[in-house]
């Protein structure tokens, strides 16, 4: 017998056991439980099929269509460091997304060849600044808090990325030497890229647009027609540029048109829609089919991560708005009552392990002020929480590797600890 091979199997053995003999039994438990499960069903309810699935798609079009020499040229380690910073803060602007969306792109973007400080600038100001979530923040927390916040997440984004630029000098060289340098397939004229691209950030950003005041609430009413209209510019794009039969395409905007005017349900429509323009790529081959691949790959890779880390998020800390959690919220906001260090590092800690969708993270901080929060902490927690979470760790680990992981969420904590204590300091 190899006993090599079985000490991990004795190991994880014995673990198991360990984790259920001292298993907390119980009510608040099972609750706990069922709070993560309820916490998976929204996310996959609420973010899969308008969030990821774009999000996969677009990545998968980069990873295709987009040369190599394109990503090195703008967010490559010899890109000079105000256009690739200044791209990779811009595109997670535009994009608005949360911590778990952004991650297929970013990805994407690093697989490809940038920079890891151009990518993980990309990878905060994705989910960070988010212009609708700064201007809610400032309406609802007052606008000193979002003024903080504009202001810290887009100081926050240049940190990092420099730092782990920085720190991870050497090996980001030898990584990106080691990475092969095929021969460029694409060599479709640079706007055909850029329309099916710009086309499917477009949807993505309207299939998930929020309900707000004046013309962003206008925008949401419209939102489904705005968005079907996206899939029907897509549909010609695909014949244009792509070798797809236009037949093809036709009956499957006939198939999405007549589920969404039976069933009014957009989810329905909108997987439909997913499924046909699956394989509708896969059959046409070619780039359309290394499309559709690389997607499924990255979507193999990230998913299950993404759920586990999910489900664990809803046991220790309960759905947003609903404290049911193995730690209390209650709990949490006596530890962050006032503008200590400690304070500022707790709130740090707890949002970087905590899931907040998009905009989530204002009315959980609004509750948590009203139960006694210091500002400081509030702000530190919005600087950490919206970038970071336990699924969103889970994955960039699996992306570029424990040691950079570590680093790159501990940037986050020590930046957003120190500008909630500075923040703190000020009376307002």
């Amino acid at each position: 017998m190899n006993w090599r091979r079985e000490f991990p199997i004795i190991f994880l053995g014995i673990g198991t056991f360990l984790v259920f003999y001292w298993l907390p039994g119980g009510d608040g438990f099972l609750r706990a439980v069922n709070q993560g499960v309820l916490l998976v069903h929204d996310y996959a309810k609420e973010h899969v099929i308008f969030c990821l699935i774009p999000a996969f798609f677009i990545a998968g079009a980069i990873e295709v269509f987009v040369s190599d020499e394109s990503i090195l040229k703008f967010l490559g380690p010899k890109a000079p460091k105000f256009a690739s910073y200044g791209v990779a803060a811009v595109s997670g602007t535009i994009l608005a997304v949360c911590s778990c969306t952004i991650l297929p792109l970013f990805a994407g973007i690093y697989n490809m060849g940038a920079g890891i400080g151009p990518a993980t600038t990309f990878l905060y100001s994705g989910p960070a600044i988010n212009i609708l979530a700064i201007i809610l923040s400032a309406r609802v927390l007052g606008f000193d808090i979002g003024l903080g916040r504009a202001i810290g997440a887009i100081v926050a984004s240049l940190f990092v990325g420099l730092s782990m630029a920085a720190l991870f000098k050497e090996s980001d060289a030898k990584r990106l030497g080691q990475m092969a340098c095929p021969d460029n397939l694409n060599s479709r004229p640079i706007y055909e890229t850029i329309s099916v691209i710009a086309t499917l950030v477009l949807i993505l950003i309207f299939a998930t647009w929020g309900s707000g005041a004046g013309i962003w609430n206008d925008i949401f009413k419209m939102k489904w027609y705005i968005t079907g209209g996206l899939g029907i510019l897509l549909g010609i794009e695909l014949s244009l540029f792509h070798g797809i039969r236009s037949l093809f395409v036709i009956m499957l905007g006939i198939v999405v048109a007549f589920v969404a005017f039976f069933t009014h349900s957009p989810e329905l429509s909108f997987g439909i829609g997913t499924i046909g323009l699956s394989i509708v790529l896969y059959f046409a081959g070619g780039l359309p089919r290394q499309w559709f691949e690389s997607s499924y790959i990255l979507a193999r890779k990230i998913l299950p991560l993404l759920f586990l880390g999910v489900f664990f998020a809803g046991i220790f800390l309960g759905r947003p708005g609903d404290d049911a959690g193995i730690i209390s919220k209650e709990y949490v906001a006596s530890l962050v009552g006032t503008n200590s260090l400690f304070s500022n590092l707790f709130a740090s800690v707890m949002g970087a392990l905590m899931y907040f969708a998009t905009l989530t993270e204002v009315p959980i901080i609004q509750g948590l002020l009203h139960s006694g929060m210091a500002v400081g902490p509030a702000l530190a927690l919005l600087l950490a929480g919206p970038a970071v979470s336990l699924p969103n760790m889970m994955v960039i680990r699996s992306v570029m590797g424990t040691k950079k992981t570590i680093a790159y969420v501990t940037l986050v904590i020590v930046f957003a600890t120190i500008t909630g204590e500075i923040f703190g300091s000020f009376e307002f």
